[in-house]
């Protein structure tokens, strides 16, 4: 701005201008017009609070009526400006939960945009005209592609394996291997869902090593349930153990006992033929003999964050009949985007195609090789060379998210080393871009993955790298 900075000292409290100058200054007044009285007031008096406070520490700062009403304007603007915006994500991390995990197909796109738009058949039965029931707009597609008898969902994975314990096990025992006693992102940690629940947690073998006949040793009248749980981005190797599915549902079975199969992924399709090891599907949790299944639908399935809840009708009746399904219930634009993202895997082929989680898993070494050196040559093009060095180089990907934990996939990295600034400086400066560009740090270098670009972020993407080095260095960037 230019003004005097004034050192703070509480005689100088009497420099700030009073609100009824401010709320006449031009700037001001213009954003009373844009934005009404009410919010901009209030944001006077915020600005002014937060100078007191600052000046009675003894802070510098500039206090005339430009500098005032210049921070009155960019506080109300803030108030105005949607935190959760749009992101370019660059990290590599296919399911990255900080940038909202899966990106959505298109068709559960327009799904989602045409029921925002408009009144939809949420609740209510086209035939009778009388109030029906949301979960039935994706219940036979679960049961259609899993081979469950009965499905039901809720909003997220925790709140499934909550509502399903809760309905199950309350008050009784739920025995669990203690090499799945994890805690994830969001902390997460399933013995206190267990512990919500009312039930009793049981453990049963060792950290890495459980056998089946530690659980049988472990079953008592009081036992209600045996809990599988997913490892998520948790993984034990080496001398490890544990028991099947179809083994642990064989042995409660026998107890008459059910089985509850948190698989957490949501996976669908074989894994393998991305270059993966075997992911558990929920069809394979079906087909052995799990009672209740539960998984996201952000994860490998692709689709909005969701709990997914399949098993055996009686089971899942009981479930859906529990007040706590009520309180967990998903809004229709989570149905929309859900629904249109199962019947996409109606054709395999097609959900590899159109779902960008599996879009992104299925591209070949050589497809993101191609799209690195396109990346590089738009970047050189519009980079000052003695500043910035642009190169290529081999590195992995990471399928994110609580998913597949230590396994990757190869990519071709488009490294940035800025000559004249730190690695941190640069990549701060993009995340701070219109729209937020998100990038790792190697080597301290600014990396970019091709891998986890959308073919229409890349012109945005050259053109955040040009504005974020132009601001940190001065204009010697090409912005074309």
């Amino acid at each position: 701005m230019g003004a005097q900075r004034t050192q703070g000292s509480p005689s100088n409290l009497r420099q700030l201008p009073a609100v009824s100058r401010l709320l006449q200054h031009e700037r001001v007044r213009k954003a009373i017009a844009a934005h009404g009285r009410e919010l901009v007031v209030h944001c006077v008096r915020e600005v002014l609070e937060q100078m007191r406070d600052r000046l009675r520490r003894g802070e510098a700062m500039p206090v005339d009526l430009e500098s005032v009403a210049y921070e009155v304007v960019r506080t109300v603007e803030r108030w105005r400006t949607s935190t959760l915006r749009y992101a370019i994500n660059a990290t590599g991390v296919v399911l990255h939960t900080g940038l909202g995990r899966a990106v959505l197909a298109e068709a559960a796109r327009r799904a989602v945009s045409e029921v925002a738009q408009a009144h939809s058949m949420l609740e209510i039965d086209r035939e009778t005209g009388e109030r029906g029931d949301r979960i039935e707009h994706v219940r036979e597609l679960l049961c259609r592609l899993t081979g469950a008898e009965d499905a039901t969902v809720v909003n997220n994975n925790a709140g499934a394996v909550l509502l399903a314990v809760t309905v199950l096990a309350q008050g009784r025992e739920v025995i669990i291997s203690r090499g799945q006693l994890v805690e994830i992102g969001g902390a997460f940690r399933m013995p206190d869902i267990i512990a919500q629940s009312g039930a009793r947690l049981v453990e049963v073998g060792t950290t890495n090593r459980t056998r089946l006949q530690d659980y049988e040793r472990a079953i008592t009248p009081d036992t209600a349930l045996l809990l599988r749980c997913h490892p998520s981005n948790f993984r034990i190797v080496g001398f490890t153990e544990e028991v099947s599915a179809r083994e642990l549902a064989s042995l409660a079975h026998r107890y008459s006992l059910p089985v509850l199969d948190d698989v957490g992924s949501g996976c669908l399709v074989a894994t393998e033929q991305f270059g993966l090891e075997h992911e558990p599907t929920l069809q394979e949790s079906v087909q052995a003999g799990c009672d209740v299944v539960t998984c996201s639908g952000d994860k490998l399935l692709g689709g909005p964050q969701a709990g997914i809840v399949l098993g055996r009708k009686e089971i899942v009746q009981r479930i859906r009949r529990h007040p706590l399904h009520r309180a967990l219930r998903v809004d229709k634009m989570t149905l929309a985007a859900l629904e249109a993202t199962l019947r996409l895997y109606l054709n395999p082929q097609e959900a590899i195609r159109e779902i960008p989680v599996l879009r992104t898993l299925a591209m070949s070494a050589e497809q993101i090789q191609r799209r690195a050196r396109r990346l590089r040559r738009r970047l050189q093009a519009v980079l000052p060379t003695e500043k910035i060095v642009v190169h290529l180089r081999a590195g992995m990907s990471a399928v994110g998210g609580g998913s597949l934990p230590g396994q990757q996939l190869p990519t071709t990295l488009v490294c940035l080393r800025p000559l004249q600034m730190g690695a941190q400086q640069l990549a701060r400066a993009l995340r701070w871009q219109q729209p937020a560009v998100f990038t790792r740090i190697e080597q301290d270098e600014v990396v970019i993955d091709p891998r986890t670009l959308l073919e229409a972020e890349v012109g945005a993407l050259v053109q955040a790298v040009a504005c974020a080095i132009d601001q940190c260095l001065g204009g010697e960037v090409s912005h074309a």
